[in-house]
């Protein structure tokens, strides 16, 4: 099927975080077309009225960077998570710009911002996080093995894309982080020997949603996945791989 995109026009972009390690939280679209199978923020489903597939639909919120310019006059000073129910460097990032936009605008405020994506694309604006005073940036990656890569998040970047986007921030100088979460199938040595030069901090999260990916567990004879014991074990695997490191389990 063929991507949704349609333009909209935001109220607010500025919104408080229900998330413990942010003030705020900033969604530059809604939607996402990485399409990740166990996405929670398919919820967000419920609220736009969308009756398209997770991740065969984007809005554009056009308007972004001049709503949020307006909040900011207004706004405590506080930590911004970039973003929580989407990726703020999905492919429309590449002709819209919205989230380099919000960037600019918050540059002057000196927030502290905290940046999360799967996509190389966030390397395009180096030039704008290294004049933030108390910037990070993670990059999720759940996997080490492609073909899980394909079947969990078919239209999400390549896991060696992601690991250079992390190696080319850290060069840099800027503080960067690995979102293991939710943690799949993987060699868990061979993830944290690519992953560990290239980070400051990891967080690791257990696979939390299985319900929506159980039958393919099942399909890929992976049960075992599915067993709280195993995967306990896993994440105690990638938590040795990174024992020099700051290490949270999610």
């Amino acid at each position: 099927m063929q991507l949704i995109i349609k333009e909209v026009v935001a109220k607010a972009i500025l919104s408080r975080s229900g998330i413990p390690v942010a003030d705020y939280c900033i969604n530059p679209y809604t939607g996402c077309s990485h399409a990740c199978r166990y996405c929670y923020a398919s919820f967000m489903k419920k609220y736009t009225g969308h009756t398209e597939p997770w991740g065969d639909f984007v809005d554009i919120k056009i308007n972004a960077p001049e709503v949020l310019q307006k909040q900011l006059k207004k706004a405590s000073k506080g930590r911004v998570i970039i973003s929580s129910v989407t990726d703020a460097y999905q492919p429309a990032e590449a002709k819209y710009k919205i989230t380099r936009q919000c960037l600019e605008r918050l540059l002057p405020y000196q927030f502290p911002v905290d940046i999360l994506t799967k996509s190389p694309l966030v390397l395009r604006d180096i030039d704008l996080i290294k004049k933030f005073d108390n910037i990070e940036v993670g990059v999720t990656i759940t996997t080490n093995d492609e073909r899980i890569r394909k079947i969990f998040e078919p239209k999400a970047p390549a896991i060696e894309a992601r690991i250079h986007a992390l190696k080319t921030l850290h060069e840099n100088r800027i503080k960067t982080y690995v979102f293991i979460g939710p943690a799949l199938p993987m060699d868990p040595e061979a993830l944290g020997k690519k992953l560990f030069p290239h980070v400051d901090h990891v967080y690791i999260d257990r696979m939390n949603y299985p319900s929506r990916t159980l039958n393919i567990y099942y399909q890929m004879k992976l049960q075992q996945w599915l067993d709280r014991d195993f995967t306990e074990r896993i994440v105690d695997r990638l938590k040795d791989c990174f024992n020099k490191k700051d290490v949270s389990i999610c």
